[in-house]
């Protein structure tokens, strides 16, 4: 099967749909509402790797992708229903960017609902599926379903599951895991939430990494208990992650009206024999103005992260959200509307411990109602790796060029 040939002609029928901004398909009476909409990617990559033969089995990469989910929203006074379904068609180098070791991971959930065929080109998975049950002051969520703790945009400490690396900028759809949620909202000012997440040993021989059943001796249970203050929101976090026990808290708000301080971290309690106590905070300060121009300024600090290059190599936990190698990151990212069709976003992200820097650009131009076009580009400063060895973290990166059509329907 020629699946670049039927990748582009998926693209193409999906552009010349009928406009609209709204549901391909509602229903709804006194008691249910039904919603069926559809969100469509096409992506474009090419990308200059580093001369490092060991970590890269390609120089050069171009390669290209089409990403498809198709949403089922059902609601009712009480309950409340969602399906999503994404169907995506990757060529070999899109998947691994080139390196030997990397590929585009999926979140730890189980394998029962992905399928993978074409000769491993062509993935079909199940990314949300939940029932939920709402009053005025609880909501109880069961299934496959997003979760989100982070309060900081480019590091997020608390964020365990799934997290967004800091130089993604389109996060509309965060990969889901197997879990069950309750909020409930006890006064006008606070709410508690009790979260617990299925957790998966790895099987490198399925499609998603993961194993099909539980791991149910590591399920992660998590408490968090938040309160607004005249100024600020305030969260602390209790939890239980891969068998680590978790003490965080959380924080954001208006200083004076003039900035908005945010933060979150957490201290991990490992049981892992000659594993020491880890911590994590990231703080932030943004500021926007009415012209639309947005500046963030986050630092990340992590006892983990190796004060120097050389340990990068033998650093590596079970820990989900252990992206970064190094101790001590800041980063400067800003955001900018040109017009009300035509957005702007920058992040430059800077390694304290061995001074590598990456400088993402981002550029969003809404075609229509229903479509859009976004451009990305990755620009890594630093020393490149040799044999195999790492010299800086960000120098390990890819130079690379992202083109992505999106259509909404």
């Amino acid at each position: 099967m020629n699946y670049t040939f039927m990748m582009w002609l998926f693209v193409l029928c999906v552009v010349f749909l009928p406009n609209t901004s709204k549901a391909f398909y509602e229903w709804e009476d006194e008691e249910l509402e039904l919603e069926l909409r559809g969100f469509v990617r096409g992506v474009g990559l090419t990308a200059k790797n580093p001369s490092d033969n060991i970590l890269f089995e390609h120089d050069k990469v171009t390669a290209s992708g089409v990403f498809g989910r198709l949403m089922l929203d059902i609601s009712s006074p009480s309950m409340s229903a969602e399906i999503h379904i994404v169907q995506s068609v990757l060529a070999d180098k899109l998947r691994t960017g080139g390196s030997r070791f990397n590929v585009i991971s999926d979140a730890e959930r189980s394998d029962g609902l992905h399928w993978r065929y074409d000769e491993g080109h062509a993935d079909l998975m199940i990314d949300r599926l939940n029932v939920q049950y709402q009053t005025n002051d609880l909501r109880l969520k069961v299934g496959r379903q997003p979760i989100n703790l982070a309060t900081t945009f480019y590091f997020t400490p608390n964020d365990f599951f799934a997290p967004f690396s800091a130089q993604a900028f389109f996060r509309t759809y965060k990969q889901s895991v197997d879990s069950a949620r309750i909020d409930w909202q006890w006064s006008n000012d606070s709410s508690l939430s009790l979260i617990a997440v299925m957790d998966y040993k790895l099987d490198l021989s399925q499609p998603t990494g993961w194993e099909t059943s539980p791991d149910w001796a590591e399920t992660a249970y998590l408490s968090r208990i938040s309160t607004l203050s005249e100024y600020f929101e305030l969260g602390l976090l209790v939890a239980k992650v891969s068998k680590d026990e978790i003490i965080g808290f959380d924080f954001q708000g208006e200083v004076f009206d003039l900035f908005g301080l945010r933060g979150e971290g957490h201290i991990r309690f490992t049981d892992k024999a000659k594993t020491k106590r880890d911590s994590k905070f990231s703080l932030a300060i943004d500021k926007r103005w009415q012209n639309t121009l947005t500046l963030r300024l986050e630092h990340f600090y992590q006892h983990s992260g190796a004060k120097d290059s050389a340990k990068y190599q033998v650093l590596g936990t079970e820990d989900s959200n252990n992206a970064y190698l190094a101790r001590n990151y800041t980063a400067i990212g800003s955001s900018y509307d040109f017009s009300p069709l035509w957005q702007v976003d920058t992040v430059y992200l800077f390694n304290h411990q061995d001074t590598s820097k990456l400088l993402a650009l981002y550029s969003l131009y809404v075609l229509s109602d229903e479509s859009e076009l976004s451009i990305g580009i990755n620009i890594p400063l630093g020393k490149e790796p040799e044999f195999g060895r790492l010299k800086t973290e960000f120098g390990s990166f890819s130079q690379s060029l992202t083109v992505e059509y999106r259509v909404y329907f």
